[in-house]
């Protein structure tokens, strides 16, 4: 699943430091205990900056998914890439690829348990999802 490669910046290399060791990290507000992502200084809920990051389970579930079966280039145009929304058992939704099944609509039913995985693209480990239950 070759793709263009991650450009971290300073509000995202937590995010990156963790996929490096295999750990899926997300921020959490302090005072509201709330999960969110995409990663900014404030918590999105209650606008509070006392915000850390976490290490999550990595559990999620199947929210929506496109296939794309003519991707642009420099991913392969001959092997369809599913493109997911998922949605993480802390609560956030986030934008991913599913790995590790077949990518035809009868594999990919909605809710159905997922568990991040980490591939490794040049010089980055990027966090992907697969199926928690082998199907």
């Amino acid at each position: 699943m070759p793709g263009p490669a991650p450009a971290p910046i300073p509000e995202t290399l937590p995010f990156w430091e963790g996929a490096a060791d295999k750990e899926l990290r997300v921020q959490r507000c302090t005072p509201c205990s709330r999960h969110y992502f995409y990663p900014r200084p404030f918590c999105p809920r209650c606008g509070s900056e006392e915000v850390e990051w976490t290490t999550v389970s990595g559990d999620a579930r199947l929210v929506s998914y496109i296939i794309n079966y003519r991707p642009f280039p420099p991913f392969d145009p001959a092997t369809p890439v599913v493109v997911a929304l998922v949605e993480l058992a802390e609560g956030p939704r986030m934008m991913t690829n599913i790995v590790g099944v077949a990518p035809e609509p009868e594999n990919l039913e909605l809710d159905m348990p997922l568990k991040a995985a980490f591939i490794e693209y040049e010089d980055y480990t990027l966090p992907v999802f697969a199926p928690a239950v082998a199907r």
